[in-house]
Formats: C-alpha cells, sequence, structure tokens
C-alpha cells in the first residue's frame, strides 16, 4: 500500500495547529497563576499598619510557674518560685550524715570548743541541720566557696565567738586545703591564716567592743578593774585593715554587760556597775547605742566596695545561774520551735542591734555600700544542747564524777550547731 504524503502532511499540519493552540492556551493559564501568585507574595511582604486596638501587649508580670534548678551539689531539686527567701526563721531537723569534719580531721579548734577531745559523753548534738522555714539551705559548698574567694580578704571581727566562728569557717575549708596561720598578736587572740593555693586570707580580729577599751581580765573571764571605753574612739585594731578587706562580718554583744567606765572628748561620762567610783550610773544600753551609732555610721559612709555583715549578739543557755555562779547547760537535744524565750538582756541588746543597723542600713544603700544583716538568734536559740557545759576543759570529770566545774553555755562545741552560719553566709554570697 503506497503512502498518501500530501495527505499525511495536511494531517500534520492540522494536528500542529491544534497542538500549538492548546500550548497557546496552557501558556496564558500560566501565566495568569504566576500574576496572582505574585501579588499573595506582595502581599506578604508588605506591612500593612495595624490598628492599635489590634496589637496585644506582651505580658511583662513574673510567672508563677515554677522554675527547675539543676540537680548538683549546690543545689537541692525542688520547685522554686525565683523569689529570695528569708534564711533566718526555721527550725532544726535530723541530719544522720552528721558534720563536715572532727575534732581529729581538724587541728584548728580550741581547747575550750574541742568537746569531742574533753570528753562529751553524748554525740546527738552533731546530727542536726537548719532548716529554713521557706527554703531548702543548700550545704556549704568548701571547694566552691574558695574558688570564689580567689586572691580575696575576709576578717571575722568582735569577740570570741567570732573566734568561734572563725575556727568553724576554717574547719569545713581544710576540708580541701589547711590554711597556714601566718601571722598573729603578741596575746594570739587575732589571727590571720592563709590558703595557699587561692592566695585567699582569713583573719580573726579581736575587737570585743569595737571601741577602744582598755581590759583587764584573764581568759576566765575574771576582771580585776573596770573597763575603760571610750564611746566615740573606734578601734584601730579593725578600721586600720578596714579597706584591705574584701568580706567581713562585724560583731560585739556580751562584753557590754561587764562592768565599764565611760569616756567621751576625753572626759568619763560614767560608768555602768561602778558603786564608789562618784560617777554616774548610765547602764550598758547608753553605751551600747552610742557604740553600734558610731561603727555604724562609720561603715555606712566608707565608700567600702567589699561585702560587710553587721551579725547580732548570740543567745546563752545557762540554767540556774551564770557563767561565774553556778550556770549549766544540761541540755543534749535540740528545743521545739518556741519553747525557749529570748532572756530579757539578750533581747535588750538585739533590740539596740537591730534598731542601729536598720538606721544604717538606708544610709549605706545611698552611699553604695553593700551591708547586710546576720540575726542568727533564732537558728541559736532553740540549741541549747549545743554548748561545751562543763566539757570546756579537759576530762572535768575524770578524777571525781561529781565534780563541780565550771560550765560554758556561751560559746559552741566544734563541730556543732555554728557550723550551719556558713551554710548561710555562703548562700548569702553566691545568691544575694
Amino acid at each position: 500500500m503506497g503512502v498518501n504524503w500530501k495527505s499525511w502532511s495536511l494531517n500534520k499540519h492540522h494536528h500542529l495547529l491544534v497542538k500549538l493552540a492548546i500550548a497557546i492556551l496552557l501558556v496564558g493559564l500560566a501565566f495568569r497563576l504566576f500574576v496572582s501568585r505574585s501579588k499573595g507574595f506582595a502581599s506578604d511582604l508588605e506591612s500593612p499598619v495595624l490598628e492599635k486596638e489590634q496589637v496585644q501587649e506582651p505580658d511583662l508580670k513574673p510567672s508563677a510557674v515554677p522554675v527547675e534548678i539543676p540537680d548538683n551539689e549546690d543545689q537541692i531539686p525542688l520547685d522554686i518560685i525565683t523569689e529570695k527567701c528569708d534564711l533566718f526563721p526555721g527550725y532544726w531537723v535530723p541530719n544522720p550524715s552528721g558534720p563536715t569534719y572532727t575534732n581529729e580531721s581538724c587541728p584548728l579548734i580550741e581547747g575550750y570548743q574541742n568537746c569531742m577531745r574533753n570528753g562529751r559523753p553524748d554525740s546527738g548534738y552533731l546530727y542536726w541541720k537548719w532548716n529554713p522555714h521557706d527554703c531548702q539551705l543548700p550545704r556549704f559548698n568548701a571547694e566552691r566557696f574558695l574558688e570564689l574567694m580567689r586572691n580575696k580578704a575576709w576578717a571575722l571581727i568582735g569577740d570570741s565567738i567570732s573566734r568561734n566562728h572563725v575556727q568553724s569557717l576554717l574547719c569545713m575549708l581544710a576540708t580541701v586545703e589547711r590554711p597556714v596561720e601566718v601571722c598573729h598578736d603578741e596575746e594570739y587572740k587575732s589571727k590571720r591564716w592563709h590558703f595557699s593555693s587561692y592566695n585567699f586570707t582569713v583573719s580573726n580580729i579581736w575587737s570585743p567592743f569595737l571601741v577602744k577599751a582598755a581590759i583587764f581580765e584573764d581568759n576566765n573571764g575574771v576582771s580585776t578593774a573596770e573597763v575603760q571605753l571610750h564611746l566615740d574612739k573606734l578601734d584601730k585594731t579593725w578600721t586600720d585593715v578596714y579597706q584591705s578587706l574584701d568580706y567581713m562580718i562585724i560583731s560585739t554583744g556580751k562584753w557590754f554587760l561587764k562592768a565599764a567606765i565611760y569616756h567621751e572628748n576625753d572626759t568619763t561620762v560614767g560608768c555602768h556597775i561602778c558603786p564608789g567610783k562618784n560617777l554616774t550610773e548610765l547602764g550598758f544600753v547608753y553605751a551600747y547605742n552610742k557604740t553600734l551609732h558610731y561603727v555604724m555610721d562609720f561603715i555606712a559612709t566608707s565608700k567600702h566596695k567589699g561585702l560587710i555583715f553587721f551579725r547580732t549578739s548570740t543567745p546563752d543557755h545557762f540554767e540556774n545561774g551564770e557563767w561565774h555562779n553556778g550556770g549549766t547547760c544540761p541540755k543534749t537535744t535540740p528545743a521545739k520551735e518556741g519553747e525557749i524565750e529570748i532572756k530579757d538582756l539578750n533581747k535588750i541588746l538585739r533590740n539596740v542591734e537591730l534598731e542601729e543597723f536598720e538606721k544604717a542600713a538606708a544610709k549605706a544603700a545611698d552611699n553604695e555600700v553593700n551591708l547586710k544583716l546576720l540575726d542568727f538568734t533564732n537558728l541559736l536559740l532553740s540549741r541549747p544542747d549545743g554548748h561545751p557545759g562543763p566539757y570546756r576543759q579537759f576530762q572535768p570529770f575524770a578524777e571525781n564524777k561529781t565534780a563541780v566545774v565550771q560550765n560554758d553555755c556561751l560559746h559552741w562545741c566544734l563541730p556543732g550547731p555554728i557550723d550551719f552560719w556558713n551554710d548561710v553566709i555562703m548562700e548569702m554570697v553566691v545568691n544575694g
């Protein structure tokens, strides 16, 4: 069968026209779609002005949803609201792990507070920890503390309670590195220690009144004359090194209850407990108010750039007497919250302290001085079991089981309740 070339050519031409028409139609549809889509992109890229009422303001109020804190040795895994809590009101709870050091692991404990070495037979007082009402308190982290204090200088300024505290702090830090004593005064009451790996120094500065004083008293608290107290002259023992310190804890208290002659402007103005001296009995409250006002004003206007803690005086737990007349502290367990009332003298001292601190705090803030309060009254009030009692001396009943010996119900056994001051202080240093 022969092929009709002319018919095939016409058919081919017809088919080409049809395909061309279809192609033109498809191109037109595509172009229409492209233009329409292009207008859509343009509307997306344009930024139309919205009516004011259409704009929703962001919620800037703090969320009440708990924030999870990472679990590590410094933080306790709890649902913690992002608010600072008060570390001072609280109660003691059992602590099976016990202290971080012992009298055997720390050679820095003075004999008067070395209750275990001195033969205290019970150990239950060692197995409690402070628990604030509103939050968990992380334990003191000696390694982290030393890292934070690299190239810094601390000082604890005050009386024998400050010395008691500095031994506690050193013992806890000595679990990481044992410090070296680098200097002391003639009576070994003021000392300085150095942590060489951190170039960190800790000083205990003996200044029981914080103002200039002539003291005539032995290590057992026996006086041969009244204290000569200059209420308007700060003690240079601490003021001369004040600006060189990065951190300090300043305190006083019980020494103002002692018999004293008061001086102002180099003139004798009165006394406290001075029968037969023909002087005006001004009382210890007069001297305490004057001294703390002067001390606080010095701090608040000092332009100091470090962190300064003022610590309130500590309660004692003498029963049936005081230091020199047979007072004892036989308790072996913590008291329940609210079970022990603060003594009247301790309350008077504390009220003066809080009043003077409050007045100074506002002035300090205006002068950008970082002044904070350490009020450990509640923390220690419920620990009548934490004192050396008769075990301020070595084996007091070794020869006579019924011997009458002097009790210490003012200072604290080491290790003991005072160690938890360091937990609170570290939390305040780290988290403000």
